[in-house]
């Protein structure tokens, strides 16, 4: 499969596909396509999977395009101001990532849930109990929201930041949280009780623009319209 990112603020993924090859998305994902891309609709590893795939905010089925009788092409839209992101998966580069931030991806990559194992971390860390896992073997496009800032941990090494700017980190990172300091700063701070850490070895990306954060801005503005 070869790819090309197009596209600023609002990018797209268009990949050509030789004859018999396939990609992943999930329900409602394509954009665009050759008349010869041929769709399957599975639940990709069974109920099991499909419900944690539900939960981890992902559709409860994916759809299989092929390249049938010659070449094809298809294309993946992001849905919101941000990034698409190519990544790499094989054994050894595993990827956890924010819900909704599976795009696409080759057909030997599986997108399962992600647990994380603190109960403080699910109910306040703000990526809630389930993330999504990539592993297997191929390329996945995630899309993030906003800008995309990399940092490099070191084993023992922390990055803390606020609700929401986690948008993916290599499976060998463990994501806590923390909670802020102070009655004045709880009250008056404006950073809410808790703050998310991911703690290396491994990547981590960061991203600007958070959807939640984008909805709670505008909130305000939409009630005094109404």
């Amino acid at each position: 499969m070869q790819y090309e990112i197009k596209g600023e603020n609002m990018p797209v993924v268009i990949c050509q596909l030789e004859a018999g090859e396939k990609v992943i998305t999930e329900g409602g994902g394509m954009s665009w396509m050759s008349p010869n891309m041929q769709m399957e609709t599975t639940s990709a590893g069974g109920a099991k999977k499909a419900l944690g795939r539900l939960f981890s905010g992902e559709s409860l089925f994916m759809n299989i395009y092929t390249a049938e009788g010659g070449p094809g092409m298809i294309a993946f839209a992001s849905t919101f101001v941000g990034h698409i992101v190519p990544f790499e998966i094989s054994p050894g580069n595993e990827i956890v990532c924010e819900k909704s931030a599976f795009l696409a991806s080759e057909e030997g990559v599986t997108l399962s849930t992600f647990f994380n194992k603190k109960a403080k971390t699910g109910l306040f860390g703000g990526e809630g109990f389930i993330m999504q896992q990539l592993t297997g073997n191929g390329t996945a496009f995630l899309e993030f929201d906003g800008s995309i800032v990399e940092y490099e941990l070191a084993a023992g090494e922390q990055l803390v930041m606020e609700t929401g700017h986690l948008a993916a980190m290599s499976a060998t990172c463990s994501i806590d949280t923390v909670t802020i300091k102070g009655v004045k700063n709880v009250l008056v701070g404006g950073e809410g009780l808790f703050n998310t850490v991911v703690t290396g070895p491994g990547h981590v990306w960061v991203q600007t623009l958070p959807v939640p954060l984008v909805a709670s801005t505008l909130a305000p503005f939409i009630e005094v319209t109404k």
